[in-house]
């Protein structure tokens, strides 16, 4: 994958990111079903970790 695929591919994680955060706040809000609930929590932090792991990829490793 090269540099331009990983941004985008960051880019749409990202934004999948913050829509799972709007997605869990209305279901908290609302007080609806736990394992939905879960599952959406689960999502995000493997979401997380991929930004993580995507963001590492884009940076240079520099020796000091």
């Amino acid at each position: 994958m090269n540099d331009a695929m990983a941004a985008a591919r960051l880019q749409t994680l990202r934004i999948e990111h913050r829509d799972l955060d709007a997605a869990i706040a209305s279901l908290v809000a609302q007080g609806g079903d736990q394992l939905q609930l879960a599952r959406l929590k689960k999502r995000k932090l493997r979401l997380r970790d991929e930004i993580a792991a995507l963001e590492d990829s884009l940076i240079p490793d520099i020796i000091a």
